[in-house]
């Protein structure tokens, strides 16, 4: 029998580095772009900072740094350099020619990491849009002296005018394909949007998990469903992992409390700092849920010394893709991981708790419902048969506690939104 070999377990050997210009996070983020680094399968073998006050313009480090990272990859036979921040074309260009290594910067690296991640069509589609968006300005004519014109004819460079590089036509089919793939994510969006409607329609108020990847959104997820609907929990578990940027892939679930009323509940894509514009932008759709959303509740990783700093990254890309005055739960997760930490415990909307602990989601779900039943009215209605219809919407769009037949018609104890409250008056008994 053939040997089989598992390609995904051989790691790319590489080296990290940044420029320290004195910001209050640079260890921070130095530290998460180890974390993505190994999020893309690689091994961060050793890391090179510079103290500058700003960056250089032609290669982004000193040249005497650019040296030694050359010296330094050569002699530990690394053939890929990953910087912390986003760097120009030309600073990419001239630090591949000075170190003869692969320049990947922080965007790329997360492009790769969307790029590999992404399930769904409309996730694929969005990545390969921003993706498209970061190579477009990257585009830069190779040596080869074929690359350098395209014309009608013969007469090379003198008929420069009369045709178009090669970099020029690439640029043109990336521009082209740009703006198919914003077409199809158009169709997309708008399929999503009928989806969004549909539930929306059901009456179910909405609850949406964001935060910092890797906070434990799915394991939160995962854990509600568990708790509350033990029969086909399994079958509606989201895909959960210890690592940044596990599932790209909003998922929406039913969760049923023990006194039958229902809300749905979204896991969000997760955040990081940086994250680049293109793919916030590109993510807006995929966002919508929590746009959407009756509360939020931002899962945080409170065994992180840097958790206050994932924090106000989650609030700034919350605000620049336009999510905010929706009532939101910070709910302070793995204080399992924290020493001499009392669980589950809340303080207005903060909420400390670890997603494994049973009594944690217990507590959870009673503060979840705190917010989003406190307009809801439990009330008892006599539906005569003569309104089956009415009946039926009940059925299909609310949370149904008893229901009885009698004479008269059918008699059901029911949760109603306000709408609904003032709507079914008459049917009060």
């Amino acid at each position: 029998m053939a040997e089989i070999i598992n390609l995904q377990t051989e790691k790319e050997r590489v080296l990290i580095g940044g420029l320290n210009r004195k910001a209050p996070d640079f260890d921070y983020t130095m530290n998460e772009l180890k974390e993505l680094a190994k999020a893309d399968n690689m091994e961060v073998v050793d890391q090179v900072v510079q103290n500058l006050d700003r960056m250089d313009a032609a290669t982004y480090f000193g040249s005497g740094k650019v040296q030694e990272i050359a010296e330094l990859a050569n002699g530990l036979d690394i053939q890929t350099f990953v910087i912390n921040d986003e760097l120009s074309p030309s600073q990419i260009a001239n630090l591949e020619k000075e170190t003869k290594l692969r320049i990947v910067d922080r965007t790329e690296l997360i492009l790769e990491i969307f790029a590999d991640r992404a399930q769904t069509k409309e996730a694929k589609t969005q990545v390969e849009i921003a993706r498209l968006q970061y190579e477009l300005p990257r585009i830069h004519p190779s040596a080869n002296s074929l690359d350098q014109q395209h014309s009608g004819g013969g007469g090379g460079l003198r008929n420069r005018g009369a045709g178009e590089t090669q970099s020029e036509l690439d640029r043109r089919v990336i521009r082209k394909r740009i703006s198919d793939l914003k077409q199809n994510l158009k169709a997309l969006e708008k399929s999503a949007a009928t989806q969004r409607e549909r539930r929306q329609q059901s009456g179910l108020p909405k609850v949406a998990l964001v935060g910092y990847t890797n906070a434990g959104k799915s394991t939160t997820m995962n854990q509600l469903l568990a708790r509350f609907d033990q029969l086909d929990a399994k079958k509606k578990q989201v895909f959960e992992k210890d690592m940044l940027f596990a599932t790209l892939d909003t998922s929406v679930r039913t969760i049923q409390l023990p006194n039958k009323q229902q809300f749905l509940l979204s896991d969000t894509v997760g955040f990081v700092s940086h994250l680049p514009h293109n793919l916030v932008a590109s993510f807006k759709s995929t966002l919508a849920e929590a746009a959407d959303a009756d509360l939020l509740i931002q899962v945080v990783d409170y065994s992180d010394p840097n958790y206050w700093e994932m924090m106000t990254t989650t609030t700034q890309t919350l605000n620049e893709i336009g999510i905010n005055n929706i009532p939101m739960i910070v709910a302070f997760n793995k204080a399992d991981l924290r020493p001499d930490t009392n669980y589950p415990e809340g303080d207005g909307d903060d909420f400390i708790y670890s997603a494994k602990d049973p009594a944690s989601i217990d507590a959870l779900a009673k503060l979840i419902t705190k917010h989003i039943f406190a307009g809801y009215h439990t009330v008892n209605l006599m539906i005569p048969f003569s309104e089956s219809r009415i009946l039926a919407e009940l059925e299909a769009h609310t949370s149904i506690i008893e229901k009885d037949y009698t004479e008269l018609g059918t008699q059901i104890k029911v949760v109603l939104d306000p709408i609904r409250y003032n709507k079914y008056q008459k049917f009060i008994q």
